[in-house]
């Protein structure tokens, strides 16, 4: 059933297109584009650095008839303010946080990538379209230029407008440093201890997660939202840091300068299971530890309750659970096609069809009920029910099926590039099966407090908080969610 206490209040905007922020002050669409461009300058210009290294700016140049890495640049640049006028202008109708910003920002980069390069560029050249994983392959270090110009644009962004957002207590930032910093070395430390003897494992993890931890409390640590949107954020987070920390940084001690080929990529696989783990990891630990330290400073006796991991009432674990045994029905043809089944089984120390069935099936009302606790009430339409189950499917493929399952068949993980292919179809289960259950499980909730006089004020506030979810990064979120999966083959082929 519906949470009110998950519900988030922000102030009504009395002028369209003009929305109100927390100190009632407002930003308009065309200031957000000014300082879009301004943003979208800086953005080209570290854009454009990585693109003279690997040789693209002629390429640009072609769209006016040239060859010129001169012409090249400029007509970057310009493009570049253009894209970052345009964010600014999408920006201003989103929760004005700088962290959120980093979401929007790197999945506006991923979109133009594939928009560009991959769409319009090679159409304006007289070309057919790149959409294909040889292409994507051949142009990923564009991918990760595209998700650098939205990071520096988004953080620009940020910084032009900080007169429109309040200002954090310092102090506060540096102890949600502090205390994500030690959630993200616990993570590690824990996962270190599990994958010491694979190969890339080790205690690098340790000094990953206190680095990551700590930029999570900085971006972060103000933030007060449920455990499942928690982890999702953090498993993004992740996927982020792997892109600077597991694929970026390796590369520079050896003096070979940014190598962001697909084979690097590829040997960078291993590292990205870590990393999504850390983050979510990171997440939910700090989100704990944080709420307890809030609870016990708190004299609102809400602050003690409002974000517990219990839920409210059983009938919606009980949502979870049948919507979980549909997702699992979904799933099941998945696993029967690959051939799975006899795996699951192996659990039980069987290699009986049937029995996997059994198991898989009871696993998914596991997951299901799991489900119903961390996310009940944030699934306000079917969207918002499909975007956090596929990216609870998504964590569960990281922490089930690469991690959990070999373990508990006695098996050390592997996360080879070989192996993470080899998991893809289960990848694609996941994802079905994470859809089918926030779907049902949303419908479900929708189904116990239909529209009625009575429940007019409930409705109400279950409107309001649905638009403040969407003008925070839960669909940034879900769409970064949907292009992790997207871009496994692109790894791994």
């Amino acid at each position: 059933m519906y949470d009110q206490s998950s519900v988030t209040r922000t102030p009504a905007t009395d002028v369209p297109g003009r929305p109100e922020l927390p100190d009632g002050r407002s930003i308009t669409p065309v200031q957000g584009a000014r300082a879009g461009a301004l943003a979208g300058a800086a953005g080209g210009v570290a854009f454009g650095v990585i693109m003279a290294l690997i040789g693209f700016l002629p390429t640009v140049a072609a769209l006016v008839r040239a060859d010129s890495p001169v012409v090249g640049t400029a007509v970057h640049m310009v493009i570049a303010v253009i894209l970052g006028a345009g964010f600014g202008a999408l920006a201003v109708r989103q929760t004005p946080d700088g962290g959120d910003l980093l979401f929007w920002g790197s999945i506006y980069g991923v979109a133009w990538w594939f928009a560009g390069p991959l769409t319009l560029l090679p159409a304006l050249s007289g070309n057919p379209v790149r959409w294909s994983v040889s292409a994507a392959q051949e142009l990923f270090p564009s991918l990760v230029g595209h998700l650098l110009y939205g990071a520096v644009t988004a953080a620009v962004f940020a910084w032009a407008t900080r007169r429109y957002r309040d200002r954090r207590d310092p102090d506060t930032d540096i102890r949600a440093a502090a205390v994500a910093a030690l959630a993200g070395v616990a993570c590690g430390v824990l996962l270190s201890l599990v994958l010491r003897p694979m190969q890339g494992g080790g205690y690098s993890l340790v000094i990953a997660g206190s680095f990551l931890g700590a930029g999570y409390g900085l971006l972060f640590g103000a933030r007060r939202e449920g455990t499942g949107p928690a982890l999702i954020r953090g498993t993004v987070y992740g996927l982020l840091w792997w892109v600077v920390a597991g694929l970026t940084l390796p590369s520079l001690p050896a003096g070979d300068g940014l190598d962001w080929t697909a084979r690097a990529a590829r040997d960078a696989v291993p590292a990205l299971p870590g990393y999504l783990l850390i983050g979510a990891g990171t997440a939910a630990v700090y989100g704990l530890v944080d709420g307890f330290l809030r609870a016990l400073r708190s004299g609102d006796v809400r602050d003690r309750y409002a974000d517990r991991l219990i839920a409210g009432r059983a009938v919606s674990v009980l949502h979870g659970i049948g919507a979980g045994l549909v997702g699992g029905a979904v799933f099941t043809a998945v696993m029967v096609a690959v051939g799975f089944l006899p795996t699951v089984a192996a659990l039980a120390g069987s290699e009986s069809v049937g029995v996997g069935l059994i198991l898989h099936l009871l696993i998914s009302m596991t997951l299901g009920a799991g489900y119903a606790i961390l996310f009940r009430g944030r699934s306000f339409d079917a969207a918002a029910g499909i975007g956090w189950g596929v990216s609870y499917g998504l964590l569960w493929w990281v922490l089930g099926n690469l991690l959990l399952l070999p373990l508990l068949l006695g098996e050390l993980p592997q996360w080879s590039a070989e192996m993470v292919a080899a998991a893809f179809p289960s990848l694609i289960g996941h994802l079905l099966y994470g859809a089918a259950l926030g779907l049902v499980y949303q419908r479900l909730e929708a189904w116990v407090a239909p529209p009625s006089p009575g429940r007019s004020r409930a409705v109400s506030d279950r409107t309001r908080a649905r638009d403040d979810q969407l003008r925070t990064a839960a669909p940034a979120l879900w769409s970064l969610t949907v292009f992790l999966a997207a871009l496994v083959p692109v790894l791994v082929s």
